[in-house]
């Protein structure tokens, strides 16, 4: 079993899974990853997953894109062509907040995106991460790296007691569609 990385316990149903994933970690084996066809609520914090920390993003994003909307119109407006119209100041502010707003808002769209593309590996040419292609239709996966828990036997016992309908040695890090 050298060349095996994972284990994985496939499970049909979301509350033996999450059996499971009590079993295993009641015994300090620790999971790798789930692979569900849907979302399942609470099976980030049992796993131990931190909160995103994409909202931060979005805010230096949305900072950037004030600051360059208010440095464009500012030096278009005010520095490089200042115009006299209707007698009305060279920088005026209100008429500023409408342009900035919307320069704001294309920045942070846009930089969350490339965000969640780059955080997530994302981007063409990237081999899918699936370990199971069932878990996309119709079952749940339990991941369990076999290289930081030496005892497989304890894992395929614990996963089976639980409610697994299927325990197999993954040797390869991914699966491809192909």
């Amino acid at each position: 079993m050298s060349n095996t990385k994972y284990i994985l316990g496939s499970f049909a149903d979301p509350d033996d899974m999450m059996h499971g994933i009590d079993k295993l970690q009641a015994n300090n084996i620790s999971v790798y990853d789930c692979f569900t066809p849907m979302p399942i609520h609470g099976i980030e914090a049992k796993l131990g997953v931190r909160p995103s920390r994409l909202p931060i993003a979005a805010f230096c994003f949305g900072a950037l894109g004030t600051c360059l909307g208010f440095s464009l119109l500012y030096y278009t407006m005010s520095y490089d062509w200042p115009m006299n119209i209707g007698g009305k100041p060279s920088m005026p502010l209100p008429n500023f907040v409408p342009v900035t707003f919307e320069v704001t808002i294309l920045l942070c769209a846009l930089g969350m995106v490339a965000t969640f593309f780059f955080r997530n590996h994302l981007f063409p040419g990237r081999t899918p991460r699936v370990m199971d292609l069932r878990a996309t239709d119709d079952r749940f996966i339990v991941a369990v790296d076999a290289h930081e828990n030496t005892d497989h036997a304890l894992i395929e016992s614990l996963l089976k007691d639980a409610g697994a309908v299927e325990v197999k040695y993954n040797e390869r890090k991914y699966v491809s569609y192909e």
